[in-house]
């Protein structure tokens, strides 16, 4: 609910090409999260820096829509709000021509497998094929995390220069979610240009105890990366030598197969 609030602080001023009341829309569904799905009027204001008249006249709004649901005490979203994220991904058939392939590998590597995008600071999961429960974390289409811990999101800073893969580091929350998590910036800025370098990352047990994840980038017909792949597993399973070892290849397949799916599909 933090990051509602600092958007709502950064903002730009109202004006012809900007709609502060829009914006403080999008801040009160974003102040929803797995950790706060049902909110009182005073904590949507408090997480989102809004009055708690201005929250109200935006929750009522979202509610007369059909976006939101209210018990009278407490709000809640509705299954409708899925209808802005799936706009995004009906606007992208590449990623329905893409699960048959995710399914694929996840089949072969006995693993679960994603596919995300960079969204500033964050990557944002768009396909997902679950085949253990292998994270703590309930994460769907649609679900965040920071992209400086995560296999996907280094794979996502790899496809950018240099200095931007610092502007968003440097605006990331930095902390160590394990004793194994690299904060340190020049760190990550070097294991981003490995990524790079190689075509693909690993990261061991820095997001979460236990988990280690290998991702591959997706390319368009430029070359640029517009979208990562990643199967992720447990070390204690299988440990990041031997996912190295025995899944790469085929998570490198895999990739390559929806970038050309990508070519076909996608206008450029």
């Amino acid at each position: 609910m933090a990051n509602s609030a600092s958007r709502l602080e950064i903002a730009p001023a109202p004006g012809d090409s900007y709609v502060q009341s829009f914006a403080r829309g999008l801040a009160v569904i974003c102040s929803f999260s797995a950790l706060a799905p049902r909110q009182t009027l005073s904590e949507v204001a408090a997480g989102t820096g809004l009055t708690r008249a201005g929250a109200r006249r935006i929750l009522l709004t979202l509610q007369t829509l059909g976006y939101v649901a209210g018990d009278g005490k407490h709000f809640r979203l509705t299954p409708r709000i899925l209808e802005l994220g799936f706009a995004y991904l009906s606007s992208l058939p590449i990623w329905n021509l893409a699960e048959p392939v995710m399914e694929r590998l996840a089949d072969q590597v006995k693993e679960s497998c994603s596919a995300a995008v960079l969204d500033g600071a964050d990557i944002v999961y768009v396909l997902r094929v679950h085949t253990h429960k292998i994270m703590s974390l309930n994460l769907g289409v649609g679900s965040r995390l920071p992209a400086y811990c995560t296999s996907m999101g280094r794979m996502l800073l790899a496809g950018l220069p240099d200095a931007e893969v610092q502007q968003r580091l440097l605006a990331s929350d930095l902390k160590a979610r394990t004793q194994r998590t690299v904060t340190d910036v020049p760190e990550l800025i070097e294991r981003v240009r490995r990524a790079r370098a190689q075509g693909w990352c690993l990261v061991d047990q820095e997001l979460e105890e236990g988990l280690i994840s290998m991702a591959a980038p997706v390319l368009n017909q430029a070359g640029k990366t517009v979208a990562a792949l990643n199967i992720s597993g447990q070390a204690n399973r299988t440990n990041a030598s031997v996912m190295q070892q025995t899944m790469l290849p085929a998570l490198r397949e895999a990739a390559k197969t929806i970038s050309q799916l990508l070519h076909l599909k996608i206008p450029h």
